[in-house]
């Protein structure tokens, strides 16, 4: 079984190990604790629950690693997102194609803004018949924390069962619905303190 805490680690290992794919065949899990600047043990035990041991002196394939990652992630499978608030913040998501490396499509975007409907972007009424007919599991939340938890309601009622919160506001949902929280002023934060050590 693998742990969370491991599992919040493997998209880091992974954009590492698809940067040097091409050039690397071997690697060992020095070499990569050196490079993630993470603790030699920690990665040898997660290394170790993804894929199991390394060879002695040579380390690990690095195709295998990432297929291994790859599937523990289920990016052989893309799955579609949508989203909710196409201000600033949804519009950028909604454009970014980098999340199909990892197995998501967000597909479409939702507002309560009429004014800026168009093919990307959908009236928020049409939220649930949406994800219903497309069997939509996955939703994005960026809408301000007045509006937080009226969208997660609406988000569960139509079969999210996963939601990428944006909001500062910490939602009320059911167990069985999982959230992830992603605080952008926190990280600069975080960012400036390591800066300034």
């Amino acid at each position: 079984m693998i742990s969370k805490a491991t599992l919040g680690r493997i998209p880091t290992y992974l954009n590492y190990l698809k940067s040097i794919e091409n050039d690397v065949a071997e690697i060992s899990a020095t070499t990569i604790s050196r490079k993630l600047a993470l603790g030699e043990v920690l990665v040898r035990k997660d290394l170790a629950s993804i894929c199991g041991s390394g060879k002695p002196k040579t380390g690990y394939n690095v195709i295998d690693l990432v297929n291994s990652m790859k599937k523990l992630l289920n990016f052989n499978r893309t799955k579609e997102a949508v989203l909710v608030g196409a201000g600033k913040l949804g519009k950028a998501l909604l454009r970014y194609k980098g999340f199909q490396k990892y197995g998501i499509d967000i597909v479409k975007a939702f507002d309560i803004n009429k004014e800026i409907l168009n093919s990307d972007i959908d009236d928020i009424e049409n939220f649930s018949s949406y994800c219903t007919l497309h069997q939509i599991t996955i939703g994005i939340l960026t809408v301000p924390s007045s509006n937080a938890q009226e969208v997660a309601d609406i988000m569960v009622k139509a079969g999210i069962n996963a939601i990428w919160c944006f909001s500062s506001r910490r939602l009320e949902v059911p167990d069985n619905v999982k959230v992830q929280y992603e605080d952008l002023a926190l990280s600069l934060a975080h960012l400036v303190n390591k800066a300034n050590d």
